[in-house]
């Protein structure tokens, strides 16, 4: 028997199956591609599904949980189409001549580093956001799906952290209480 402590945040107790809740991985490759036309149009399409998605998203949100929860996954949209952030992009793709991929994750890195390193509370957990954005379009580039719950039974949803796009996507009827 697996016995977990932590510090409750809502009243009740929750009996059943702990279930671990796993990420897909992703592994990024480096490599050099010829037509840097092409490789932007592939990050702009993913991009573009990832937005797609992000609405989706923020609508579940809203009618589930409320207006302002949906806002963060409308900030998450806007953050995927950061001119910054597109900017950096585009230009590993077509000045370094690198994967969407590769160019999505240095670019990740530096804007999630950037939000890390800033005095503000609220500003350095945008450092986040940035990583569930690009992880996101990063799954959509690699043909990643995110899987769910992968049970019969309800069950208790154990995991190191839960970003709040993986959160609202889970079957509720899935699931009895989680544990981060």
């Amino acid at each position: 028997m697996i016995t977990i402590q932590g510090k409750g945040v809502s009243t009740g107790v929750g009996i059943g199956q702990l279930y671990y809740y796993h990420r897909a991985t992703t592994e990024v490759k480096t490599y050099e591609v010829e037509d840097v036309e092409a490789e932007w149009q592939r990050f702009k399409d993913a991009q573009a599904t990832a937005i797609e998605q992000l609405g989706v998203i923020a609508e579940k949100t809203r009618v589930e949980v409320g207006e302002d929860e949906a806002f963060l996954f409308e900030t998450h949209q806007m953050l995927a189409e950061d001119p910054d952030y597109e900017e950096s992009i585009e230009g590993i793709i077509k000045e370094e001549r690198l994967n969407a991929e590769t160019a999505l994750s240095r670019t990740a890195e530096v804007f999630a580093e950037m939000f890390a390193n800033m005095d503000d509370e609220y500003m350095r957990g945008r450092a986040a956001d940035v990583k569930d954005v690009s992880k996101r379009i990063l799954d959509i580039l690699c043909g990643v799906v995110q899987g769910g719950i992968d049970s019969e039974v309800p069950v208790i949803v154990a995991a190191d952290d839960l970003a709040p796009s993986e959160t609202i996507q889970l079957d509720k009827s899935k699931i009895l209480g989680f544990i981060t």
